[in-house]
């Protein structure tokens, strides 16, 4: 079972306030329906901008869910471009302004342990959101499975190696050596590919997850280890486009090649040939579930979690692989890209031979 911390005085005398002044409308509230939340200030710390979707989806699906649960609430968004430093600075701001809640995709998981303990000295709940935080548990973690997203990409790049009869090894693109989230998808990524038959030729882990480091490196590999490279398992859609573009930049064919975050760019990839698989894991799953665990914090509850992951109560959703066999249902389905987004210009083509113009 989850440890469960006790709140302070300070914090309970305030909660029983906040509950007697809003009762009616804080139950509005917990059953989605709007309705005051005592003005809460809640922080949501994103941790770069390499990747597009702090902006595009997790920022404005965080705060639209926070808005219907708590009409006066107010989200103070800050991305910390990759710098530990400057996090822990929005923090302490955020702290200085009187934050209720502070939900954090860490820079460092390991550095945001500080942010962690500053935050429970001053009675303010910390929700890790999408990276674990490592070292001071925080309050609770919520996320796709990042293991299950590495043995999924995987095993799905060795079913296909297999299927087509490829021959030689294996590279590891994995993320960033800060990104505990980072570590879990590495060691999804040995569970399936460690005993697969498929020899590991290297591994490296990308700094900031920078696809610009991830083909520097992927090119070198190529003068290496020339045809002998049968795959290529990216931890992310930004790491397997700089794979991708190492062995064009080469002028040598393309192998299958992973990636994680169903981003526009990949599904392209993916309708061209270009890029083996991504994982789909809505954005909208888990900043709207960390929106409702945040309200329940900010009302002096305390969520239990579905499991515990590194000490913290946590909420993990299954990811979902998609290569150009299941792409159109995927886009069909989704609430982030569509057909028409993807099978753009150059893409047209390609999206009609693989049935995609079906999924808008």
């Amino acid at each position: 079972m989850p440890r469960r911390r006790p709140l302070t005085l300070l914090t309970a005398a305030l909660i029983a306030l906040t509950t007697a002044a809003t009762g009616c409308a804080a139950n509005e509230a917990a059953d989605g329906k709007g309705g005051g939340g005592g003005g809460d200030k809640i922080a949501f710390l994103m941790p770069d901008i390499a990747s597009p979707r702090y902006e595009l989806y997790d920022s404005p699906l965080f705060e639209a869910r926070i808005k219907e649960l708590c009409g006066d609430c107010e989200v103070i968004y800050q991305n910390a471009n990759a710098d530990a430093s400057r996090q822990q600075q929005q923090a302490n701001s955020a702290l200085a302004q009187g934050v209720s809640a502070i939900v954090i995709d860490p820079v460092d998981s390991n550095a945001a342990a500080g942010i962690v303990g500053t935050a429970r000295a001053q009675g303010v709940p910390v929700i890790a959101y999408d990276r674990p935080v490592l070292g001071t548990a925080p309050d609770y973690y919520i996320s796709f499975d990042n293991e299950r997203i590495g043995e999924s990409i995987g095993l799905s790049l060795v079913e296909e190696l297999r299927a087509s009869g490829a021959r030689g090894g294996l590279l590891q693109v994995n993320g960033s050596p800060t990104d505990a989230a980072a570590g879990l998808i590495k060691q999804g990524i040995h569970n399936a590919i460690d005993d697969s038959g498929f020899e590991l030729l290297a591994e490296y882990d990308t700094p900031d997850w920078q696809p610009a480091k991830a083909q520097e490196w992927v090119g070198g590999q190529i003068t290496r280890f020339g045809d002998g490279i049968a795959g290529v398992v990216a931890a992310n859609d930004g790491t397997g486009g700089g794979a991708i573009a190492a062995f064009k930049a080469a002028g040598v064919p393309v192998p299958p090649v992973t990636g994680n975050d169903f981003e526009v760019a990949a599904a392209q990839r993916i309708v061209a040939g270009d890029q083996y698989n991504t994982i789909s894991k809505p954005i909208k799953i888990v900043a709207e579930a960390a929106a409702e665990v945040t309200y329940q914090f900010i009302q002096g509850e305390v969520p239990a979690g579905e499991t515990t992951l590194f000490d913290t109560p946590a909420q993990l959703f299954e990811p979902t692989v998609v290569t150009v066999d299941n792409l159109a249902e995927v886009l069909a389905g989704s609430d982030q890209l569509t057909a028409a987004e993807v099978c753009t210009g150059q893409y047209a083509a390609a999206c009609e031979a693989a049935g995609v113009t079906d999924a808008g």
